[in-house]
Formats: C-alpha cells, structure tokens, sequence
C-alpha cells in the first residue's frame, strides 16, 4: 500500500514517488529503486509491490526510460516494435544507460533537499541492472537489493529471443553493450558494497539464477541469493500499472529486502 503523504513528481527531470519515513528523520537511510520492466512496471505499481514496509528510510521510486510517462510515441506498441527490432541497441541498452545515466543528478537534488542519509539501491528486473550500474560507478552505496535481476544481459536476450521468436544477430556493438551489462564480470567495480539477490523458483534459472549466484560468488563484499518458492519473474498481477494489492511472492520479497537493508543501513 503507498503511503497517503507519498510525494509523486519528477526529481531531475525523473519521475518518481517519494515516501517519507514515519519518523520524519531527515538523516533517516535514502533507498532509491527502478520498477521491472515486467509488473510491477511504473513506479507507483513497484511501490505498492516492494512498500520496504518497516524501514525508517526515505523511499524513492524512480521511472524507467521509454516506460510511463516517458513511453515514445506510439506507447507500448513502439516499444515492442523496438524490442523486436534490437532489443540490445534500441531497448535494454539505452533504458540501462540512461537510467544510470541520470542518477547522478536526481541524487544531487535529493541531498539537495536535506536527505542526507546513507544512500541504499534496489530494482526489479531491467531496475536491478540499472542498481547494479549505478553501484558500478560509486563508492557510497551502503547496500544493494537486486530483484529478479538481470544481471547479465546475454542469457536475457536468449530466452527473450525463444518466447517472442526472434533470433538475435549479435554485432560488434551489441557484443559491447552485452559486456557493460555482464555485472558477474564487473563485479570488482562494486568494490564491498553489500548485494542481495533475490530470484523466484519459477524463473528461468540460465537467465537469471545462475547468473544471481555468479554474481554473489565474484562479489568483494556481503552477498547472498535468496530463493522465493513458486515465484516466477514478475512481482504483480498484470497489467502491473497501477499500485495493486500485494501478492504473497511480493511480501516475501519485501521481508527479505528490509532484513538486508536493516542489516546493512540500520533503517
């Protein structure tokens, strides 16, 4: 359920929807996520979906390029048509670089603001590689939820390629993009920063299990990868638009995110 004093906007020119700790805090923990771009896939669904229920932290939840309001023109269709067109050049590629791209300064203008806490990340999907990548670039990240991840772009594009029937011709620059997006094998770029994975029985385990673990197995700091029993990859009912009621995989999600982020932040 999103908080009804939840603040919803746009922060550096990003959509996003802010809830504020029940304490008031300013110092409280800043834990800044990316929705799927499976359900739940808007910011006020992930919200509803991973409420990070408990924690005395500054919630933020930040639109994904090409996605809500920042879909191109001709909407979801449009972005089909680019998936199936190059889902590496014209999707998964920009959406992840831009979106990192950007957190620099939406940060900016929430310190700006006063939230001085100490900064956490999470994501769902296509919003855990984005996490991922941003912890890439800074030392500050004080822990890290990553959901359903794709965390390694190359085994995505395969198993998209057999549902939607699309045999994927790797060039040069999409090898490029695929090797950014390959975090088991930048794993020493996120220095210690403690990282949860978090993956559904149900999803396909080369694309996102193994890579999960590989991750966790390179990674300098804390790190671990929690099984959901009958989870598939998404976290809502769809359309995944709008917030709905929680799902029981989502409530498990969430108590496994809060743990490590009380674990690692204090919240």
């Amino acid at each position: 359920m999103i908080a009804t004093n939840a603040e919803v906007g746009t922060v550096a020119g990003v959509p996003f929807l802010l809830e504020p700790p029940e304490s008031g805090r300013i110092d409280a923990p800043v834990l800044v996520g990316w929705h799927l771009m499976d359900a739940p896939r808007s910011e006020a669904a992930f919200a509803a979906a991973l409420p990070l229920a408990g924690l005395d932290a500054w919630k933020v939840y930040l639109g994904l390029p090409m996605t809500g309001a920042r879909l191109p023109e001709g909407g979801m269709d449009e972005v089909m048509r680019r998936g199936y067109e190059d889902a590496v050049m014209l999707l998964h590629g920009p959406v992840n670089a831009q979106a990192a791209d950007e957190f620099d300064g939406v940060l900016a203008a929430l310190r700006e603001r006063g939230l001085t806490g100490p900064l956490g990340l999470f994501g769902g999907s296509a919003g855990a590689g984005v996490a991922l990548e941003v912890a890439t670039r800074r030392a500050d990240v004080a822990a890290l939820v990553a959901v359903s991840p794709m965390v390694q772009l190359r085994p995505v594009v395969s198993v998209l390629g057999t549902l939607f029937g699309v045999d994927y011709a790797w060039t040069p620059e999409s090898d490029a993009v695929a090797a950014r997006m390959d975090y088991p094998a930048r794993a020493a770029e996120l220095g210690a920063t403690p990282v949860r994975l978090v993956v559904g029985s149900e999803d396909d385990a080369g694309a996102f299990l193994a890579p999960a673990r590989d991750l966790a197995g390179a990674t300098a700091g804390p790190a671990d990868v929690v099984v959901v029993d009958g989870m598939g990859h998404a976290l809502a009912e769809e359309p995944g638009l709008a917030p709905a009621p929680q799902t029981p995989h989502a409530a498990e999600v969430d108590a496994h995110a809060v743990a490590w982020f009380r674990q690692h932040l204090g919240a």
